[in-house]
């Protein structure tokens, strides 16, 4: 606490319940001193007042989507557009305020690893709060200590876990809240989304306002349908594109099998698959707008191949329409 940027009513307040913690300790142990002790704890560890430095850099920021990204020309541009006026924003003290990006489209199109990727260029901690089924909204908001087996809610985990006040928060498949909590949730996610409400973010288990504003927040569904109104309106939707054949087998080349190989251990281009058999590789079961599926075939051919790498056979490994099978099977 003494080592603690903590607001000075906050600090007043946890002085006042650690005085109470020292009396009662005098009589003996008890669960509740531990429950006072570990809330003592956690929010005297919350990043009150410390944020990363940012790299505001668009030169940067474009090459690091084109190393993590094939294709995506308009998601990009729209990224860096995005970017740039948050730049701009930042340099007029205005802070680092913009609509949330939202991306949306099919699974595997890319959507979680393009938020990775802009936190990477802003030099930020990325975080990811999935919401797909969430049963309760106390789990975002955390619950009330009356409450015996009571905890914070994921945003202050999350920002816990980062150190900083400003890391990038992913909010993934915000359309797949459950549908008994979605309003309650929805109504979690305006107060989130919207600069005008998150900086008094209260958090029930924590029972202090704390600053969300310079939480970089972007947003994954897989369709805007079950999004309620009032969130659509504090998000820039960005629409994701499905791959054609010819794309996915340039990800699936240049990125997805040299990753699965590193994975596997093996050495960078053990694997030799021939152009021929790509098609085969990139429609296992037919066609899918995303590289899900792809990265999973890839996956699987590696996989066999680490095993015959330990049981001895030494290579080389080339796939071709001769052995393909041995690899996919059906």
């Amino acid at each position: 606490m003494d080592t603690a940027q903590l607001p000075k009513d906050l600090a007043e307040k946890l002085t006042n319940q650690l005085t109470r913690i020292e009396k009662a300790s005098a009589s003996g142990y008890s669960i509740e001193l531990d429950r006072e002790r570990e809330y003592i704890n956690f929010v005297s560890t919350l990043p009150f007042g410390k944020a990363s430095q940012d790299i505001l850099d668009l030169k940067r920021t474009a090459q690091i989507l084109d190393k993590n990204h094939y294709g995506l020309k308009p998601v990009k541009d729209r990224i860096l557009e995005y970017l740039s006026i948050l730049i701009l924003n930042s340099r007029s003290g205005k802070g680092m305020r913009a609509p949330v990006l939202s991306f949306v489209g099919l699974v595997g199109s890319g959507k979680t690893s393009l938020a990775s990727s802009i936190a990477e260029s802003l030099g930020r901690k990325f975080l990811r709060i999935p919401l797909g089924g969430l049963g309760s909204v106390s789990e975002l908001r955390g619950q009330s200590r009356v409450k015996p087996e009571a905890e914070p809610g994921s945003i202050l985990k999350m920002i816990h876990e980062a150190g900083v006040s400003n890391p990038v928060i992913l909010l993934d498949e915000i359309d797949r809240v459950s549908v008994e909590n979605r309003s309650d949730v929805m109504g979690v996610l305006v107060e989130l989304l919207d600069p005008e409400q998150n900086s008094t973010f209260l958090d029930h288990f924590v029972d202090y306002p704390f600053d969300l504003s310079k939480v970089l927040f972007i947003a994954t569904a897989n369709n805007t349908g079950n999004i309620a109104t009032a969130v659509l309106d504090r998000l820039e939707v960005i629409e994701m594109p499905s791959y054609s054949d010819e794309e996915k087998t340039m990800i699936g080349k240049n990125y997805l099998l040299p990753k699965a190989e590193d994975e596997a251990g093996l050495a960078v281009n053990a694997v030799l698959l021939d152009d021929s058999i790509w098609p085969q590789i990139v429609r296992p079961l037919g066609f899918d707008g995303g590289i899900r599926s792809l990265q999973r075939t890839i996956q699987t051919v590696v996989r066999k191949i680490a095993r015959e790498v330990v049981e001895g056979n030494m290579g080389p490994y080339r796939i071709n329409n001769e052995n393909i099978g041995n690899y996919l099977g059906n």
